[in-house]
């Protein structure tokens, strides 16, 4: 059977646990999976079904006797942990040196050009959490006009503005400044607008959330989908992640509910190539926050969604589901954790089979091009596997 539509959903940040080098990144004994699934009114009936609980190295759940998919845990090639390491690597880019970070905030030069070109003092410039920034330099930016920079752990230059001091579209050109600035060895992997808006008493960030990401530094199966003449259909930040590269039509969303919503809607369209999903809410609004039941709630809403997508496929259609790094919401800190990825491959015309454990996120992009007839000369697939 010749596979005509192939959808690919990354959970983002839902790791299965940590992997052999985590205590490099301090990251020993994350899993994000046994923290999630812990929580008392968890249900992932429809993953489990897949074959979810069945993966290598899952100790949480129950097993399904016969699962109705392929499945298997992928290990990470790339150095980090971070969201553009880890989509990059699914589209066969594998990063030999991490993004830099800057535990003890940005250089001077850095931020001084930056203050420079953007006609504003800048504030904070250190990790910090994304929600306790604004409560914490929000009035002193208020009464200011400074801009609020701030990172992660993560390969990250964050910028966080109140609406009415910083239009939002004012806030997206001095990102852009930003990144004109940050190449080379300062070359972050995203610079990330974060608008928000409220009162002294209750700031809040809005959902215009925008990443400048650095463009690839070589085409990946989404090139070569697009070049094929196939479409490449982004939903939620995955545009954002690449950059438009390799992008035929994008659709931003605001949360998990309007990405899903969407992934519906493209699904009764007839279209030839590949739908690439990314639902956010896991990690920026649940993991990052340390809200176990946040979490466990929003994986029981998008497997209780999926059940009904999957009813929208035929027999040429084939149905993805994995991760890009972990966020261990009861795991110390806030930051991503290293660890497996899950990945579930729904088709009626694949086998259903345990593949183990494969070394490199980029056999998910290597098997899309095989299931599309694409040729990609990096290409690792496990398609002759499972095809039936």
């Amino acid at each position: 059977m010749e596979i005509k539509r192939v959808f690919l959903i990354v959970l983002d940040s839902f790791g299965i646990g940590a992997m052999p080098d985590a205590t490099e990144y301090g990251d020993e004994g994350a899993n994000t999976i046994r923290s999630v699934a812990g929580y008392k009114d968890f249900c992932a009936e429809n993953m489990r079904k897949m074959g979810l609980f069945n993966i290598d190295g899952i100790t949480v759940g129950e097993k399904y006797t016969k699962p109705i998919a392929s499945y298997a845990r992928l290990s990470e090639l790339s150095k980090g942990k971070d969201t553009t390491t880890g989509h990059w690597e699914i589209a066969g880019i594998i990063s030999k040196k991490p993004f830099p970070t800057y535990p003890d905030g940005f250089g001077e030069d850095i931020i001084s050009e930056f203050s420079k070109r953007c006609n504003r003092k800048v504030l904070c410039n250190k990790p910090y959490s994304g929600t306790e920034v604004i409560k914490d330099y929000g009035e002193q930016h208020l009464k200011t006009g400074a801009l609020i920079v701030y990172t992660s752990a993560d390969s990250v230059f964050q910028i966080a503005a109140h609406d009415s001091i910083v239009p939002v579209e004012k806030l997206y050109e001095y990102c852009k400044i930003a990144r004109e600035i940050l190449v080379g060895g300062n070359a972050v992997g995203r610079v990330i607008a974060r608008p928000f808006s409220g009162d002294v008493n209750n700031f809040y960030r809005l959902p215009q959330r925008y990443d400048f990401s650095l463009k690839p530094p070589e085409d990946t199966v989404l090139d070569h989908i697009k070049k094929s003449g196939k479409e490449v259909i982004s939903v939620g930040k995955i545009n954002d992640i690449f950059a438009g590269k390799g992008i035929s039509v994008s659709y931003p969303t605001q949360n998990n509910s309007e990405g899903i919503d969407k992934l519906s809607q493209i699904a009764d369209d007839d279209f030839e190539g590949l739908c690439f999903v990314n639902l956010v809410d896991f990690d920026m609004v649940y993991g990052h926050r340390n809200d176990v039941k946040g979490y466990s709630d929003a994986i029981s809403y998008f497997d209780l969604k999926i059940g009904e997508i999957k009813e929208k496929l035929g027999d040429s259609d084939v149905l993805m589901i994995c991760a890009d790094h972990g966020c261990d919401p009861c795991h110390e800190g806030t930051d991503h954790t290293r660890e497996y990825i899950p990945l579930l491959i729904y088709s009626d015309s694949v086998k259903r089979i345990n593949l183990g454990t494969l070394e490199g996120f980029d056999y998910i992009g290597g098997t899309i091009c095989d299931m599309l007839d694409i040729s990609y000369k990096n290409k690792k697939s496990f398609w002759d596997k499972i095809k039936k």
